[in-house]
Parts: C-alpha cells; sequence; structure tokens
C-alpha cells in the first residue's frame, strides 16, 4: 500500500493552529526555533525561585533542579473581552484562561465566525492538574466575596470544553478529555471521529497544561521521569529523563472534502489516528507497554491505508526516560516491519527535547511539529542528541535520529509523518497525517475591495490595523481579494469597526498605514440597525450614470439588460445607452421627462436588487415622486413588467404637458427656476444646481424668500398650488384609467406614501386613484423621513444616483445615518469604490451584511491573517509566602466568610477600557452602591454610568449584590431590577432613592427618623 485513495471520505483537514509554547507565543515561533534547534528551557536564579515561593530549604538540596519549559504571561487575560469581571478573572484557573484566548486565536485563523458558520462547531480539550486553586486560590478564599460556585466552576477540569463553547457560542459536542500526557492527541482523534459521524462540522481540539509557580524547577528522583540536569535528551545515551514545562496548544479541523470546497487553507491532512490502552500488560500503573504501543500504531496505518515506507518522519513521545525511549522505539519498529524491512530510512524526533513535556498539550504541540514539517518539506533537527541510546538497535530499525536541519523530498509519495502521544495509565494514541494539496490558484480580479476590522476596544482596533499592515506588507502574492475575504466571513463583527477601501496589496498596505485617511472609516456599531431604501426622483439621472456598474456587476448588468427587454416593445430607444454611453445622448436629452423616468427607474430598481443580493434587504422604503414607484415594485405593490409599463405612460403624460407642470415630478433646483421664469439665473437661487426637491412647498417658499429682493417673482404658494394643480389635471384620469390595467397588490415591504408623509395603506397602494395623486400632489419628504426613522434604529441608503436625499435627510435629523450607493453628476470618484464604501459604511452603522453572499460571485481562498490582539492585564491571586503556609481545610468553599458592610478596599484592577466616560458618584447612595459593585467585581473605581454587564458582571454576581445591598438599603430590591433596567450605578441608585422615599412617606415620623 505504497499510495492512498483520492477519496477525501475518511480524511480530515488541519485548518487551523494556535498555541502558546516556552519561547513562542504561537505555532510559526515554534517552528522556527524547532528548526533551528533552539532549546527553550529556562533556567531560574535563586532569587527568582524564592520571589516565586519556592522554599529555601528546596533550593540548597543537590536533587532540586532549577530548570523549566516556561510559559511567559500566564497571569495575563483580557477579561473584558470574554466577559469576565476582574474578581472572576483572578479566580479562573489560568490554564482555562489561555486556552480560551488560544481557541478565539485558532478559529480566525481558519478563518471561521462561530456566529455565522451554518454548522456545528465542536471542542474537545483536555487539561493539566490544577495547581492553581490549591496555592493561589484557596488561601485567599476568606477575601473572596464569592460563593463556592464561582470558585469551582472557575478551576475544575470539567468546563474546560464547555468554557469554550459558551464564551463562543459554540453548538456542536463540547468534551473534556482527561487521559493523562496523552489528553491532546486522544482529544484529536475524538474529534476525528466527531467530523466523521458527522457530530460536528468544525472542530477545536487541543489541550493545556499550566503549572503554578511559574517560575519554580523540581526534584530530581532516581529512576523517575524528571531529568538530573534540566534537559531532555531523547533517543541519547544519556537520557535519563524529560524536563516540566507549560503550554497551549490548538489544531481546528474540517472533513477534507468539506476544507477543499470550502477553499481553507490547508495545513496538513489527518489520514487516521488511533487509540487504545495496554491494560494489566505491562509491569506497573504507569509504566509503558511494547504491545499496547504498537498495536495503535499498527491500526492507524492500517485506517490511513499507506505503507510504512510512506512515512519519512516519525514525532515521538520521546521523554528521554531510559525505559520509555527504549520501549517506545521497540513498539515503533514492530509496528512497521509489518509492512517493510528498509532499514534506518524514517526520521525520529521529539518536541520535548526543545520545550520540556508539556503534560496534556504534549500531544498536540507534537502534532503541529509534524504538520507545519510535513507543509514545508523539512526535517527538523532532534537536539541534545549525541550518541544512540546503546539499549536502542537503531541499526536493525526503520528509523534514525536526525540531529540537522535537511529537506524533505518526496519519494513517490506525498509526505507522512507519524505522531505518538502516551499518557500515564496506558492510553495511548497515534495519528498519522500528511502534507495538504497544492492550494487552488486564486483568481486575481481588479477591483476595489473592502477590508474590514472590528474590535472590543479603540486601542485593539489600532493594534488590528497594524498588525494587519505589517503582515501584509511582508507577504508578497498574497491576493487583496482573499485578505478581504477572509476577514469578511471570518472575523466576528464587534461593536468598534473600521474599513479600508483599496485596490491591491500594496495600495492596502499604503491606506493602512496611513496614506489616504480619507479611504479609512471608523465608527462605534454598538447597537444592531436595519436599513431603509431612498429611492431618488426626476433630476437626479444623467447620461452614463452606473455605467462603471454595468460593466463590472454581474446581478445590476442582468437586471438592466432585463428591463430593457420588457420596454423594448414599448419604447423605440434601448435604454441602456443612456447607462453604457454606448449611445450618443446629451444630458439635454436625458432631461427629457419619458426617457429620465424610465431610465432612472432601471437604474434604481437593479441597484436595489444588486443591494438585495448581497443580503441587504430594506425593513422599510421612501421614494421621491418617480422613485415611490420602484419602492412599491420592489414590495410586490406592481409586478416589474406593470410598474415599468405605467412609468413608461407616466413620463410620456408628463412630457406633453406645459415646462410649469414639471415641478411635479421634483426637478432639480436648476430646472425649478428655469421653470418659473426663464430669465432667473441658477446663481440667483444660491444653491446647489443638482438639488432634488424635498416637496415642491418647502422649494417654492425658499425661493420666494430668496428672489424677493430681485422682484423676480412674488407668487403666492397658493396661486401657485392652484396653477400646478391645473396644469395637471388633464392628465389624471387617462393615468389612473392607465393604473386601473395593472393588478395591484398590498405591500410586503412598508414603504412610506409621498402623499401623506406616512407609511402607505393596503387600501391606497391599490387603488389606481392613489397614484394620480401621488402624481399631482406635494411631495412630503420631510414628514416622510421623520416616519421612517422615528423610533427605529435605521440606516438610510439612498439607492440611485447622487446623494441629494442624504443631505436632505441630514439637515432634517443631524443624528441620521444616510449613506449614498452611486455618484453624483460630475463627481470624479469611481462608482464601484463608492458602492464598496456603502457596503462598509451599512456595516460600520451596525447594519447586519451577509458577507457571503456579498462574496457569492467570487471563490475566494480562506487565508491565515493577523488574530485579535487582546489586550491582557494581570489577574493573579497572590500565593501565601512560603514562611506562613496556609494548610488545607477541608471546609466546604460556601463556608467561606464573605465580608460585610461596604468599606472601601483596594484591589489593583483597574476599570477597564469603555467607550463610556468615567463619572465618580456623588451622593452617598450612588458611593454605597458602588463600594459594593467594587467590592464584587474586584475593580477599583466604577463610574456612575459605567454598564455592570459590560464590567464583567453576570446574573449570579447580580443576585450577590442585591443580596448585600438589601442588608444596606431597608427596601425591597429584586435582581430582575439590576439584570434589566437598573444597569448602571446611577440608575440603580435612582430606584433605591424612589423605593426610600415611598417608604418613609408610609412611616410615622417616629419611625421614619429612626431609620433615617
Amino acid at each position: 500500500m505504497s499510495g492512498k485513495s483520492d477519496s477525501y471520505d475518511m480524511q480530515i483537514a488541519v485548518v487551523g493552529m494556535a498555541g502558546r509554547f516556552p519561547g513562542a507565543q504561537d505555532p510559526a515561533a515554534l517552528w522556527r526555533n524547532v528548526c533551528d534547534g533552539v532549546e527553550s528551557i529556562a533556567w531560574f536564579s535563586d532569587d527568582e525561585l524564592l520571589q516565586s515561593g519556592v522554599p529555601l530549604d528546596a533550593l540548597s538540596q543537590q536533587s532540586y533542579v532549577k530548570a523549566k519549559g516556561l510559559l511567559e504571561g500566564i497571569e495575563l487575560f483580557d477579561a473584558s473581552f470574554f466577559g469576565y469581571s476582574p474578581q472572576e478573572a483572578q479566580i479562573l484557573d489560568p490554564q482555562q484562561r489561555i486556552f480560551l484566548e488560544c481557541a478565539w486565536e485558532a478559529l480566525e485563523v481558519a478563518g471561521y465566525d462561530a456566529s455565522t458558520f451554518p454548522g456545528r462547531i465542536g471542542v474537545y480539550a483536555g487539561m493539566g492538574f490544577n495547581t492553581y486553586i490549591f496555592s493561589n486560590v484557596w488561601p485567599n478564599r476568606h477575601r473572596l466575596a464569592v460563593p463556592q460556585g464561582v470558585i469551582h466552576g472557575g478551576n475544575d477540569k470539567d468546563f474546560i470544553a464547555t468554557r469554550v463553547a459558551y464564551a463562543m457560542d459554540l453548538h456542536g459536542p463540547a468534551v473534556t478529555v482527561q487521559t493523562a500526557c496523552s489528553s491532546g492527541l486522544v482529544a484529536v482523534h475524538m474529534a476525528v471521529q466527531s467530523l466523521l459521524n458527522s457530530e460536528s462540522d468544525i472542530v477545536l481540539a487541543g489541550g493545556c497544561s499550566v503549572n503554578v509557580p511559574n517560575k519554580n524547577g523540581y526534584f530530581f528522583h532516581q529512576g523517575g521521569i524528571l531529568s538530573p540536569d534540566g534537559h531532555c535528551r531523547a533517543f541519547d545515551a544519556g537520557a535519563r529523563g524529560t524536563v516540566n514545562g507549560n503550554a497551549c496548544a490548538i489544531v481546528v479541523l474540517k472533513r477534507m472534502a468539506d476544507a477543499v470546497a470550502d477553499r481553507d487553507t490547508i495545513h496538513g491532512v489527518i489520514l487516521a489516528s488511533a487509540i487504545n490502552n495496554d491494560g494489566s500488560r505491562k509491569i506497573g500503573f504507569t509504566a509503558p507497554s511494547v504491545e499496547g504501543q504498537a498495536q495503535v500504531i499498527a491500526e492507524a496505518l492500517t485506517l490511513a491505508g499507506v505503507s510504512p515506507e510512506s512515512i519519512g518522519y516519525i514525532e515521538a513521545h520521546g521523554t528521554g526516560t531510559e525505559l520509555g525511549d527504549i520501549i517506545e522505539l521497540e513498539a515503533l519498529t514492530q509496528a512497521f516491519r509489518g509492512g517493510t524491512d528498509r532499514k534506518q530510512y524514517c526520521a525520529i524526533g521529539s518536541l520535548k527535547s526543545n520545550i520540556g513535556h508539556t503534560d496534556t498539550a504534549s500531544g498536540v504541540a507534537g502534532l503541529i511539529k509534524a504538520i507545519l514539517a510535513v507543509k514545508n518539506g523539512v526535517i527538523p533537527p532532534s537536539i541534545n542528541f549525541a550518541s544512540p541510546n546503546p539499549n536502542i538497535d537503531f541499526a536493525s530499525s526503520p528509523f534514525y535520529v536526525s540531529t540537522t536541519r535537511s529537506d524533505w523530498k518526496r519519494a513517490g509519495a506525498p509526505r507522512r509523518a507519524g505522531v505518538s502521544s502516551f499518557g500515564v495509565g496506558g492510553t495511548n494514541a497515534h495519528v498519522i497525517v500528511e502534507e495538504p494539496p497544492p492550494p487552488p490558484a486564486s483568481l486575481r480580479v481588479d477591483r476595489w475591495r473592502l477590508l474590514t476590522l472590528s474590535a472590543k476596544t479603540p486601542a485593539a482596533l489600532d493594534a488590528a490595523t497594524r498588525n494587519l499592515a505589517e503582515h501584509l506588507s511582508q507577504s508578497d502574492g498574497l491576493d487583496i481579494a482573499d485578505v478581504a475575504y477572509t476577514l469578511a466571513v471570518g472575523r466576528k463583527a464587534l461593536p468598534l469597526r473600521r474599513v479600508i477601501a483599496c485596490c491591491d496589496l500594496a495600495d492596502a498596505v499604503g491606506v493602512l498605514k496611513g496614506a489616504d485617511p480619507n479611504r479609512v472609516l471608523t465608527q462605534d456599531a454598538a447597537q444592531e440597525r436595519t436599513v431603509a431604501f431612498m429611492f431618488p426622483g426626476q433630476g437626479a439621472q444623467y447620461v452614463g450614470m452606473a455605467a462603471e456598474l454595468y460593466r463590472e456587476e454581474k446581478v445590476f448588468r442582468a437586471e438592466v439588460d432585463r428591463c430593457s427587454e420588457i420596454l423594448r416593445p414599448q419604447i423605440d430607444f434601448d435604454l441602456r445607452g443612456a447607462i453604457t454611453l454606448s449611445a450618443r445622448l446629451s444630458e439635454q436629452q436625458l432631461q427629457q421627462t419619458a426617457l429620465a423616468q424610465l431610465t432612472l427607474f432601471v437604474v434604481e430598481y437593479a441597484l436595489a436588487r444588486r443591494w438585495m443580493s448581497l443580503g441587504i434587504r430594506p425593513t422599510a422604503m421612501i421614494g421621491h415622486s418617480v422613485g415611490e414607484f420602484v419602492a412599491a415594485c420592489l414590495a410586490g405593490v406592481f409586478s416589474l413588467e406593470d410598474a415599468l409599463g405605467v412609468i413608461a405612460v407616466r413620463g410620456q403624460m408628463m412630457q406633453a404637458l406645459p415646462p410649469g407642470a414639471m415641478l411635479a415630478v421634483g426637478a432639480p433646483a436648476e430646472e425649478l427656476a428655469l421653470t418659473l421664469d426663464g430669465r432667473i439665473s441658477v446663481a440667483a437661487i444660491n444653491g446647489p444646481s443638482n438639488t432634488v426637491l424635498s416637496g415642491r412647498a418647502e422649494v417654492i417658499d425658499a425661493l420666494a424668500q430668496r428672489l424677493s429682493d430681485q422682484g423676480v417673482w412674488n407668487r403666492r404658494l397658493d396661486t401657485f398650488h392652484a396653477f400646478h394643480s391645473e396644469m395637471m389635471a388633464p392628465m389624471i384620469e387617462p393615468f389612473t384609467a392607465a393604473v386601473s390595467q395593472r393588478k395591484l397588490q398590498p405591500p410586503q415591504i412598508p414603504f412610506i406614501s409621498n402623499v401623506t408623509g406616512t407609511w402607505i395603506t393596503a387600501a391606497s397602494a391599490t387603488d389606481p386613484r392613489y397614484w394620480a395623486r401621488q402624481l399631482r400632489e406635494t411631495v412630503q419628504f420631510a414628514n416622510g423621513v421623520y416616519n421612517l426613522t422615528s423610533g427605529h434604529r435605521r440606516t438610510l441608503l439612498e439607492v440611485g444616483p447622487g446623494r441629494t436625499l442624504c443631505s436632505l435627510a441630514r439637515q432634517q435629523f443631524k443624528d441620521c445615518i444616510a449613506i449614498p450607493s452611486l455618484r453624483q453628476r460630475k463627481e470624479s470618484v469611481s462608482d464601484l469604490e463608492l458602492l464598496t464604501l456603502g457596503a462598509g459604511r451599512l456595516w460600520l452603522s451596525g447594519v447586519k451584511l451577509d458577507w457571503r453572499q456579498f462574496w457569492a460571485s467570487e471563490r475566494r481562498l480562506r487565508v491565515p491573517l493577523p488574530t485579535y490582539p487582546f489586550e491582557r492585564r494581570r489577574y493573579w491571586l497572590e500565593a501565601p509566602p512560603p514562611a506562613a503556609p496556609v494548610a488545607w481545610e477541608p471546609h466546604p468553599l460556601e463556608t467561606a466568610a464573605e465580608p460585610q458592610g461596604v468599606e472601601a478596599r483596594e484591589y489593583q484592577n483597574a476599570r477597564p477600557s469603555m467607550v463610556t466616560a468615567y463619572v465618580a458618584p456623588e451622593t452617598e447612595i450612588e458611593r454605597r452602591i458602588a463600594l459594593i459593585w467594587q467590592d464584587c467585581l474586584a475593580i477599583d473605581a466604577i463610574g456612575n454610568h459605567d454598564n455592570f454587564f459590560e464590567l464583567g458582571g453576570n446574573s449570579l454576581m447580580a443576585t450577590q449584590i442585591i443580596a448585600r445591598l438589601r442588608d444596606v438599603f431597608p427596601v425591597e430590591l429584586r435582581v430582575e431590577s439590576l439584570i434589566t433596567d437598573q444597569q448602571t450605578i446611577s440608575r440603580l441608585a435612582a430606584h433605591i432613592e424612589q423605593l426610600l422615599v415611598a417608604k418613609l412617606e408610609q412611616m410615622s415620623d417616629e419611625e421614619a427618623q429612626r431609620l433615617l
């Protein structure tokens, strides 16, 4: 079996990796260290060890080894990002904190957002023995204002997987795996089975081991697992044991067929995995077994369907113990001899020589090393090896220890490696991995792209921007479209958002580094918003509007073509000529009402369909004059065929009227002035020449005031209205008859009526006489925008050429968010750039975009990018000094004394970064509440308007706080009040004051005085 089947049915893709290791903060840094032969074992001075709490008498003993695979920053955590209060973070086992951050990073590396992924994401995880609770948490229990549940929940091994599932909203299996040293690789095996059984569609699998104190050594015992000199010499003649190390390692797995179809970056392929147990076939519980290890390796090879001869590297368990190395090589040789007689062709090594034995994380850390080896085509060196263990017959085995870095050339088959991990107690695991297939070509399409970044704080957003700029500047050959796609579909949208418009990689780097601030937009989108479409009326059109979209946007072009074909029997002109400039058409010709209204309708309708194809569906709409017909068509009142027919009739009828009647369509100010009096110049109006009327009444009134000094036009408004109605009267009955021939349906999407300025009713929408009134009566645009936005968090999107309606909406309502789609006449910006930024502005405002639909027309790649820049702070309960040790007390945690009263304390935990400015409590009630909050949340200073949940509060803490407030204030408080309504100190204080006043009013003067 030298090859394998081309089928992906039983194969698993590794699509993401994350971790923290001694001397390396991520897998890439780990791989560099391994390839360079770096030993990342730290040696500590006596002063360092004494400060860490190591007793002085231990340091003086010759058997105490002052070495460890040190993991930096175990006391640091981004508590606010995950919604933990400082006190909860201090109590939480550092293993679970680190694993949680690495899990977030791993899924981002894979390019997936759990909140939008349509399948199920699972977690399989193991963690080491929790020393933090015994040395740090338990001795401090008397000063922790928390019940047993908080301490237990933050430190029990059972919760490592479910904590990740809760924090990241994952809905697949969340299983804690505990098989001692092999936990991590067993978790990988179980994750593989979950995928093959379709229990999950993506799985995070890994392990974490952090032993505290962080800086400590160990005692060497003759015949034990630990080395006498702090070095692990796997398979070497001088091997006498391993050295302790802290680490966290996670891989993200998918079914291979799914990963290929989804165009994921595949780092390696798991061909098969197997686990078993030694049972009692060994000399003792902690001893390894040749038979058990050989069987699990042979089973993995059989399941993979590959020959042992195709395996070029083994990442061994490799603890460097006198017995362990001998048994492991004998087991490997037995398993391989079932399929090959070749000698010394397969390299073997152990990561433990570089970083120490990282316990539950070791198997996955070794898997990551093996994956990078097959991916990069490198056999890494095995360090601390001088001569082979004389009790191992390497010469007759298939294996050799590689002491130098070497290129790994293929020999008729893909590069393959095996990874072993064996746990105390006899649970063995072995995984066969293969190099990934060549990545698919990324089709380069030159067009504007949108880079999306988000974070929870301004500092993190700036850090994410810098990190992306640095990454892109070092990534030659990376397609900016793949970057934009990955950021859009593979990152969770957080409240603070930033978008960058760019056209290629170099342009992106320049903009990210500040070259063009106009193409970098930042906004707080703390609250989700919906979208309302606004459709401009006649006067916004110009020759060549949306020409670039017709060339580049498939959906837009298809809808324009569809409308043009529908209209072909009714008009003698192809509207596409006005859009694409293929017909010689002057601006004056396009101002003709019959052509202008049809062209404008088609562009707006096609543009709306384009937005909707990207998942941006309006919850409401408003149209100005002819724009209302677009809204009605999209709402289902008119079919497209009927809407186009009605607009064609409408335009032809209006074009036949005298020029003064053109006011009905909301012409630009320039046209209005020329209509009223040909002698009036545009300059006399003192306004932009392309401003669409918000309503005839408003514009006429403004013009009358501006022109009255010149004595040109002083006509009274009611006289003009009478004139206008008289001019429009002849076409009303014919137009009503024309509409009556169409089938009208009640609207399926709410939209604003031009006639009433409020929501259209089903009766009006289906009444042909309404559409005649709409033609004749004043456009109530100002009232319409008010009703559109009042009481709703809506972003207004102008769906048509120009930004006139956006300007009018902002003038009337300064706080409204209005976004244009297309450039206006004579504007030099690209329509595609503006459209791209329009999508970005929608997302910035809090609109939920379906990015998968946004990118549906292109098959892009998910590529690894910088992950979230966590803002880690120190959260640590200090262990008592060794001179005054705290003995273990077998009392239940809930008996711990809980602090009473509201005395001020110092916690050394600063207020987290918040959008809300700090305002100190002022009243006595506010100060007392603040002290209780500070005590329960372990924060030094809490502001009057800080939100309880943004500070890391939860329902359990709310119960504690309300109970303590009841002891201080003699009123009946409910937990629900803090959870739902009174989430800030100022609101809660006002509520308590109100209750106190009410209680005092019911008391006698004597009772009230006693209470006070």
